[in-house]
C-alpha cells in the first residue's frame, strides 16, 4: 500500500542530512544482510535456549556477560516475579469479573468468544501494576538505558525531569486465550512509533548510527532521542505516546512455546538496522531467491514513498510490521522465536523496538493468560501523560492512548485507589508525591 508521496520528501531530507549518505548506507546494507544470514543459523540452531532467562532475586547480581545477552537480544524471561498462588488468583478474578459484568458492556475479542479485554481498571490488574517486585523489576530495566556522552559529567540521574529508579504505571488490557483457538491479531509488528521513526527528528536520532553507516555502534539503549521522541505524530488509537523502555506481561498461567506465548526476533540491534535502512533500496531479484541476500541484488532508491512494512490506519500510520514478502532477509518464519515455557509469576520483557507477535495456534489444553504490564521510567513527557492517566483511572475511564469505550465506573467489582497495594505503586499512577 502507497503512503503519500510526501514521504519521498521524508526520504530525501534523511539522506541530505548525513555526509556520504548513499555509500555509507550502501556499505552498511551489505553487511546487514551478511549478517543476517549468521544470525538466522544461530537462532534457527539455539531456538528458545536463545533468549535469556533469570530469575528476579538474581537481577542485582547478572554478570556483564548476562546483561549484554538481555541487551543484544532485546528480550528477557524473570522467573519467580510473583508468587505462583497470587497469579493464579488473579486470572480466576478476572474471570470472575468478567463473568459478572458481562451483560453491563464487557468488550473482547473474538467478539463471540472474548479472550482478549478491553479492560484497564479491575482490581487484579491495578494490583499487580503496583506489586513491589514489577515495580522493582521495571526499574532495573529501565537502569539497563543511560546516555551516551561520556564525556561531560551529566549523567541518566541529572538529566530534566528522568529519574529511571522511579517507575511509573501505564495501563494496559490482559488475555485469558483459551486453546484450540486461532489467533490472527498480533502478526510481527514493533509498536512504539511507526513512521515516526523516521519522520520526527527527534526519534530519528535514536538511530543516526545506522544512518551515518556506522550500524554495529548503534546502541538501542541510549536515552538520546528516546526522550523527546514523538512516536505519536497522528493521535492514532492504540498507539502509545509515551516512553517504554520495554514491553511485557506476567503470566497468569503455565504457557510454552506453540501454546499461544509471545515471538520475538532476538537481536535488537540488527533488526532495527535492517528495518531503518529497509525504506532506502529496492530488491531487483525475486525476494524468494537466494540471491536476495547479496547486496548486488538490491538498488538504493529514494523515488518511491513507500516504507516497507508502514501502513495507513485510523487517520495515521501503524508498524513497523515486518512481513516475508517485505523483509525477506530476516526470515521471519525461521527467527521468531518463541519465549520458553513460563509459569504463573513469571514475566517476560521485550525492548520497545524488538519485532514480536503472539503465536497464531495455541495447542496446550489451558488458558494463556498474562496481564501486560511494560516498564516505564519518569520523564517529563512520561509524567504528563500519567497524570492524564489517573484521572481516567479515577473516573473508570478508559486510559488516553486508547479508544474510547464503555466506561468501567458502571462494572461491579472496579478498583479504587485504595486496592493499589503499595506507596510506590500510588507514585507510579500519579497518586503520591515522590
Amino acid at each position: 500500500m502507497s503512503l503519500p508521496p510526501r514521504f519521498i520528501d521524508v526520504k530525501a531530507a534523511i539522506a541530505a542530512s548525513y555526509p556520504d549518505f548513499e555509500a555509507r548506507v550502501t556499505q552498511a546494507w551489505a553487511e546487514i544482510l551478511q549478517e543476517m544470514v549468521k544470525v538466522t543459523d544461530v537462532i534457527k540452531a539455539e531456538g528458545v535456549d536463545y533468549i535469556p532467562q533469570v530469575s528476579f532475586s538474581s537481577l542485582q547480581t547478572l554478570s556483564k556477560e548476562e546483561i549484554d545477552k538481555i541487551k543484544r537480544r532485546g528480550s528477557v524471561v524473570i522467573r519467580d516475579v510473583v508468587d505462583d498462588a497470587q497469579a493464579v488468583q488473579w486470572k480466576e478474578e478476572l474471570k470472575v469479573f468478567v463473568k459478572v459484568n458481562d451483560d453491563k458492556g464487557v468488550e473482547g475479542t473474538p467478539e463471540n468468544d472474548k479472550q482478549f479485554f478491553q479492560l484497564y481498571w479491575t482490581k487484579p490488574q491495578v494490583q499487580a501494576r503496583s506489586h513491589p517486585n514489577l515495580l522493582a523489576a521495571s526499574t532495573w530495566l529501565n537502569n539497563l538505558y543511560h546516555t551516551n556522552d561520556a564525556t561531560t559529567e551529566t549523567s541518566t540521574k541529572t538529566m530534566e525531569g528522568v529519574d529511571l529508579n522511579t517507575p511509573l504505571t501505564y495501563a494496559d488490557r490482559f488475555r485469558i486465550r483459551k486453546p484450540g483457538v486461532q489467533w490472527d491479531f498480533h502478526p510481527p509488528h514493533v509498536d512504539g512509533g511507526a513512521i515516526e521513526r523516521w519522520e520526527d527528528p527527534y526519534f530519528r536520532k535514536c538511530f543516526e548510527s545506522i544512518f551515518n553507516g556506522n550500524w554495529r555502534t548503534h546502541d538501542p539503549f541510549a536515552l538520546e532521542g528516546r526522550l523527546d521522541a514523538k512516536s505519536s505524530l497522528y493521535g492514532r488509537p492504540n498507539q502509545s505516546s509515551i516512553f517504554r523502555t520495554f514491553q511485557g506481561w506476567l503470566a497468569m498461567s503455565e504457557t510454552a512455546p506453540t501454546q499461544g506465548t509471545l515471538k520475538v526476533f532476538p537481536d535488537v540491534l540488527l533488526s532495527n538496522a535492517y528495518l531503518i535502512l529497509r525504506p532506502f533500496f529496492t530488491p531487483t531479484v525475486a525476494v524468494d531467491s537466494k540471491d536476495i541476500f547479496d547486496a548486488n541484488n538490491w538498488k538504493y532508491d529514494l523515488s518511491k514513498p513507500d516504507f516497507p512494512g508502514i501502513v495507513p490506519r485510523d487517520g495515521g500510520y501503524a508498524g513497523p510490521r515486518p512481513t516475508p514478502d517485505l523483509h525477506p532477509n530476516m526470515c521471519l518464519e525461521e527467527t521468531m522465536t518463541s519465549v520458553p515455557k513460563v509459569n504463573p509469576g513469571d514475566a517476560v520483557f521485550w525492548h520497545c523496538d524488538v519485532v514480536h507477535s503472539v503465536e497464531q495456534e495455541h495447542t496446550g489444553s489451558g488458558d494463556s493468560a498474562v496481564m501486560y504490564i511494560p516498564a516505564v521510567p519518569l520523564t517529563l513527557q512520561n509524567q504528563a501523560y500519567i497524570e492524564r492517566q489517573r484521572e481516567t483511572f479515577l473516573a473508570g475511564e478508559r486510559p488516553p492512548d486508547f479508544p474510547k469505550g464503555q466506561s468501567e465506573a458502571v462494572f461491579e467489582g472496579v478498583a479504587k485507589p485504595e486496592d493499589i497495594v503499595s506507596l510506590a505503586g500510588r507514585r507510579a499512577m500519579g497518586l503520591q508525591s515522590a
